[in-house]
Order: C-alpha cells, then sequence, then structure tokens
C-alpha cells in the first residue's frame, strides 16, 4: 500500500506530464515587436531567437521571478 509522499509524487508527476503535453501542443505565433508590459521596442535578435515572444528580456525576467 502506497504511503501519502508516494501518493504525492504520483500526484505531483502526473501533473507535470500533463502540463508538459499542454506546452508540448502550443503552437507559438510571430514574436511581438513591443513589449506587453512596458511598451519598449523588443530587439529583433529577441523576436528571432524566442519564437513567440510577448515582453523584453528585464520583464520577463520580472514575470519570472514573480511566479
Amino acid at each position: 500500500m502506497a504511503d501519502a509522499v508516494d501518493m504525492a509524487n504520483d500526484q505531483a508527476e502526473y501533473f507535470l506530464q500533463a502540463a508538459l503535453r499542454h506546452q508540448a501542443g502550443k503552437q507559438a505565433g510571430p514574436s511581438a515587436q513591443f513589449c506587453e508590459d512596458c511598451d519598449e521596442p523588443i530587439p529583433l535578435l529577441r523576436q528571432q531567437a524566442v519564437a513567440g515572444c510577448e515582453t523584453c528580456v528585464s520583464c520577463q525576467e520580472l514575470r519570472e521571478r514573480c511566479r
């Protein structure tokens, strides 16, 4: 019989795999030319390197820190 830790690990693994499947199904659209958060231009190299980017590097870093 599985204990609570095993059940929690199984549940975490299930949600991780579901999130990965969901993310894999997304197709990135074109990158934005201007940041959605600060309205500054997104450099062309970033637009090309990160398909579907919506923010500049600075704003993306802020978004990731706030998660």
